[in-house]
């Protein structure tokens, strides 16, 4: 490695082994940085069933409570001088806070009061998300707070071009994009499944219309049944069946409208791996994402994956030779291009082909590399600006 090691910092709400994309990402890049030979200390909330004591030096566990209207997440809540206290002792050379809540509002300060340097990463939505959640008059209170958050680190990373454009249309400032890869070695349509699509009703020749994600009102999954009827009316001689992998507050809901949808929960690992490369086709209709590494999953898995042409779709799907793309919010185009993929069964090989291709160039490396020179300037730069100060000082 060609840059000194450093100790580091990552604060958030949420962390593997927790299912979401804020966890793999986090994931992925403490994992890379460790190889790298670098010191990470995280800081999060208790997990469920999580023991409340550890031998881990690098782990700091704080109290958690229930986001409300969304089971399953939570905020983390610490003290700052709690923070204080851990930091003097062992002081960070630079944190990352990845979530905006109360535990990263008291890490931020906690980073201030001592000098230390802080980058911050946009992973959530949440101006959008609120107004699913019955919070749509806070969103322009919640948009006051994050460019707040966000003005008081040294750069804010997002993770796609279309999400870094919102934010500068929102008055966010110093803004850079770390965007995410995806483990090609894991997702591969080498796992294909034939017991599992056995499992799932379909033959080598069916199709399997797959979802992946959290069941969760922001991800626009009522778009999931008028897409799988256009699909079974406009090919009436095929057969297809829905199936959906993950859990969250909209199952019940999406049981009774997609009674013969497949519902396989939550899946990680190879486990997850195999039921993307077992699927044929992908539906994403989201229109909240700052990024969608699902998106990447099923590319790397060989599936024909529709989307709305915005975060990581627009970045990584060429539409007609990767995936198919629709103007977002347009529902007719989403089900248009669905349909369109299955045309012709050469398009739909030559397409799922193609995914495989590019997402299998998409590796968590690069960007673990690109991240850590993020790090490092943040760093370099609070050194400077505090060796700056301390002149400035001794000359007066």
């Amino acid at each position: 490695m060609n840059t000194p090691a450093l100790r580091i910092t990552l604060v958030s709400e949420t962390f593997p082994p927790e299912i979401n994309g804020v966890a793999n990402t986090l994931g992925r890049l403490s994992e890379g940085l460790r190889q790298r030979g670098h010191e990470i200390e995280v800081v999060r909330p208790r997990q469920a069933g999580e023991a409340p004591q550890h031998n881990d030096p690098n782990l700091m566990l704080c109290r958690g409570w229930p986001l409300p209207g969304y089971p399953g997440l939570q905020w983390g809540e610490v003290s700052m001088h709690k923070l204080l206290r851990r930091w003097r002792r062992q002081r960070p050379d630079v944190l990352y806070i990845a979530t905006e809540g109360p535990l990263g509002l008291s890490a931020l300060r906690a980073a201030r009061r001592l000098g230390v340097a802080v980058v911050s990463g946009f992973h959530t939505n949440f101006p959008q998300y609120s107004g699913q959640y019955g919070l749509g008059l806070l969103t322009r209170l919640l948009t006051h707070y994050l460019r707040w958050f966000h003005r008081r680190t040294a750069i804010t990373l997002v993770p796609s071009l279309s999400q870094r454009l919102e934010l500068e249309r929102r008055g966010f400032e110093r803004l850079e994009l770390l965007a995410r890869g995806v483990d090609a070695c894991l997702f591969n349509p080498a796992r294909r499944s034939p017991a599992l699509r056995k499992s799932w009703g379909l033959g080598p020749d069916d199709i399997a219309v797959l979802h992946v994600g959290r069941l969760a009102a922001e991800k626009n999954l009522g778009l999931l049944r008028p897409s799988l009827q256009a699909l079974q009316n406009t090919f009436p001689h095929k057969r297809m069946r829905l199936v959906i992998v993950g859990d969250g507050p909209q199952r019940a809901t999406l049981e009774q409208q997609v009674p013969d949808a497949v519902f396989c929960g939550a899946q990680r690992g190879e486990v997850l791996a195999e039921h993307y490369a077992s699927g044929d086709l992908f539906l994403f209709p989201s229109l909240t994402e700052t990024f969608g590494n699902v998106v990447l999953e099923a590319m790397a898995s060989g599936l024909a994956v529709v989307a709305y042409d915005e975060a990581a779709a627009a970045q990584h799907l060429r539409h007609g030779h990767s995936g198919a793309l629709a103007m977002p919010g347009d529902q007719a185009a989403f089900i248009d291009a669905a349909c369109w993929l299955l045309e012709e069964e050469e398009t739909l090989r030559r397409v799922r082909l193609n995914a495989r291709k590019h997402a299998s160039r998409q590796g968590w490396p690069a960007i673990v590399e690109q991240f850590e020179g993020y790090l490092h300037a943040a760093r370099n730069q609070a050194a400077t600006s505090s060796a700056s100060r301390l002149g400035a000082t001794r000359s007066v």
